[in-house]
């Protein structure tokens, strides 16, 4: 007597084999755009550089700022916007470089991973 299988177990079968050979989810990967200016340190830059922001309904992850230079005449300012597409954070780059007393404007991005809830940044290996 040959062995036959039943139509429902050929199907549950092809199902199961058919999942076991999709590749497994990948955490999404979000852009940070990161912004670096150096600037006069005077006391209206940087609610003109936050302005570019605002404006836009943004509001910056992450903002760190320090007097540097001889004799505290530099302000440098980094700046991190997650999840700014490349377009806009160009353009706001481009109008940084127009502010009064701004000196310099770098601009970078980095892909972040997302994952069960956790923010794991590229390159962070054994922290999460």
């Amino acid at each position: 007597m040959a062995a036959h299988s039943l139509p429902s177990q050929q199907s549950s079968l092809s199902q199961a084999s058919s999942a076991s050979n999709r590749p497994a989810p990948v955490a999404s990967a979000e852009t940070v755009y990161c912004f670096s200016i150096l600037a006069e340190a005077a006391p209206g830059v940087m609610p003109r550089v936050l302005q570019l922001f605002a404006k836009r309904g943004l509001v910056p992850t992450r903002w760190h700022s320090d007097v540097t230079g001889a004799k505290g005449r530099d302000l440098a300012i980094d700046i991190q916007v997650d999840g700014l597409d490349v377009a806009t954070g160009d353009y706001i780059a481009r109008c940084l470089r127009q502010v009064f007393q701004v000196e310099t404007v770098l601009t970078s991005q980095k892909h972040v991973e997302r994952k069960q809830g956790k923010q794991l940044h590229a390159g962070d290996v054994g922290r999460a």
